[in-house]
């Protein structure tokens, strides 16, 4: 596919990513880990408040750390101040007495952990062992008291997952192997294999933070009738033009306002459900163990790997609603995820995320053809909130450069339903 000319206008300088917190003053820390350090120039730094995560901010100075902690600290209270009063007031709220108050982080991850259901971390590999090695040494490092780790070798090429997993995880991942490629039949194989009540999937391209397990059941053991919890995913790192653009255009992250979807109290959106790609992402994903595998696990006509090329997590988080289930967003739930660094995955990825949405949308269908009427009844309210949207992006300087883009997603869109057709063949003769 021909690679998108990035235009250096309307790009971002490339920065090194931080994790910061503003009950700890001085501390940059890298992302996925404790590991402090002590960044250069400019900065595109998380910005938490007691282990919250509050906003992103952008800062540089070049006086030093002290001179940089301040940018960061000034950046925050110009572009996050309102976020930062809300998390204050919920501190003095929360407050058992009159003195301190006990960070909000603190009670919810007390309760989770007081009431631990068993997790089951399923990874699906595919040839990156370098990658999957830092992503398994995250998962490690969680806090959570109960959890096991199951990696899915993808139809390898090599030994060299198999032999990465037995030699230095030995003990402490569960090593499967899965010889026909495919996201969703990877994550199916460890579905299979999966001993806990709740389930978390995440890709071998990312660094979990400690905290992870520990928010993502918290939104569990917090309503029995969530059946999937998805979480806030951040780069790791932003230094190619590349996976800046990536970042602003991917949509990673979903926002740091914890937010509840059902059928039964459907949100004001034109779209609803069919908009699954607002719910979550694959990399950052959990379920209620018996949910998922009563839903069938995850439709292997998508995902990598497949012709459909993704859209097997979309499909999932539809599926979850339509069963009756509450989905749930919980920005605390933290992935950070390695974007790659070469030109020509802009236009790779723009493509793929159409077709995956328009597979989805197929494989929905197929499921169930009498969602094509609710999706027909929607469309004209939907339509009409992009045009809306596109009218108030008009003067946007970015609008021209990324209408392109916008058109190769609309091209992905059209061939999603062939792409879905000639996965199911593929997978029938798997």
């Amino acid at each position: 596919m021909k690679a998108v000319t990035l235009r250096p206008d309307l790009v971002r300088a490339p920065a090194r990513v931080a994790d910061v917190d503003l009950s700890r003053p001085g501390e940059f820390r890298r992302p996925g880990g404790r590991e402090l350090f002590l960044p250069e120039g400019q900065v595109w730094a998380l910005v938490r408040l007691h282990g919250l995560p509050v906003g992103m901010v952008s800062a540089a100075d070049g006086s030093g750390p002290d001179g940089l902690w301040r940018s960061v600290v000034n950046a925050a209270q110009g572009e996050l101040a309102s976020q930062v009063a809300r998390h204050l007031a919920a501190d003095e709220a929360r407050a058992p007495d009159a003195g301190r108050p006990t960070p909000p982080c603190q009670l919810p991850r007390l309760h989770a952990l007081r009431e631990a259901p068993a997790i089951s971390v399923i990874v699906a590999s595919r040839d990156r062992p370098e990658l999957l090695r830092r992503c398994l040494c995250s998962l490690l490092r969680s806090d959570y008291p109960d959890f096991e780790v199951i990696v899915v070798d993808n139809a390898p090429a090599d030994d060299a997952t198999e032999s990465l997993v037995r030699r230095a995880f030995r003990g402490r991942v569960r090593y499967v192997r899965e010889p026909v490629a495919g996201l969703a039949r990877a994550h199916n194989t460890g579905l299979a294999r999966a001993r806990g009540s709740l389930v978390a999937f995440t890709d071998d391209d990312t660094l979990v933070d400690p905290g992870w397990l520990s928010a993502l059941a918290t939104a569990f053991v917090r309503d029995p009738q969530i059946g999937c919890v998805t979480g806030l995913i951040l780069p790791t790192e932003l230094e190619t033009a590349t996976q800046v653009v990536l970042e602003c255009l991917g949509d990673y992250a979903k926002g740091y306002t914890p937010c509840t979807w059902s059928l039964s109290e459907p949100p004001d959106e034109p779209l609803f459900p069919f908009t699954a790609g607002r719910f979550g992402s694959g990399a950052n994903m959990a379920f209620r163990t018996d949910v998922i595998r009563s839903l069938g696990g995850f439709d292997p006509a998508t995902g990598a790997g497949t012709p459909a090329r993704s859209g097997d997590d979309l499909l999932s988080f539809f599926e979850v609603l339509h069963a009756g289930h509450k989905l749930a967003y919980q920005p605390d739930a933290i992935v950070w995820h390695r974007h790659r660094r070469t030109p020509d995955a802009v236009a790779a990825q723009v493509f793929g995320y159409g077709v995956g949405f328009g597979a989805y949308l197929t494989g929905a269908l197929a499921r169930d053809p009498r969602r094509l009427y609710a999706l027909l009844r929607r469309l004209p309210g939907g339509i009409r909130f992009v045009m809306s949207r596109s009218r108030a992006r008009s003067n946007d300087p970015v609008a021209g450069w990324s209408r392109n883009l916008t058109l190769l997603e609309l091209r992905g869109m059209a061939y999603g339903p062939y792409g879905y057709l000639r996965g199911r063949l593929t997978s029938g003769r798997a």
